[in-house]
């Protein structure tokens, strides 16, 4: 299993993920190569999985929603979020990645 590749900025964290659009749950699945590999319900259409996925990481996180923003890749599945106001530690414990495996 690799470790999420991310890197701490002003008051922040960005980091990659890869998101899963119109599953049964919203949720996270572990890791993917560097990659944090997200499920959301939401179809992709109009920027609903886009928006699901903010909301998902910010109740999450425990942080308000205009604090994270996906930075590139809005059209992608693979997206560079950024999430301010936490620390590398903070999402780690927040979203498991310390026990997480990259088998679903």
């Amino acid at each position: 299993m690799s470790n999420l590749a991310v890197q701490e900025i002003n008051g922040g964290v960005v980091f990659t993920a890869k998101i899963v659009p119109g599953s049964r749950q919203t949720c996270v699945c572990g890791l993917l190569d560097e990659m944090l590999k997200i499920k959301v319900s939401a179809p992709p259409e109009k920027g609903k999985a886009n928006k699901s996925l903010l909301d998902f990481l910010a109740k999450q996180l425990g942080v308000k929603k205009n604090a994270v923003s996906i930075i590139s890749g809005k059209t992608s599945a693979v997206k560079s979020v950024q999430v301010l106001g936490i620390s590398v530690e903070h999402l780690s414990k927040k979203l498991n990645l310390n026990k997480q495996s990259s088998d679903q």
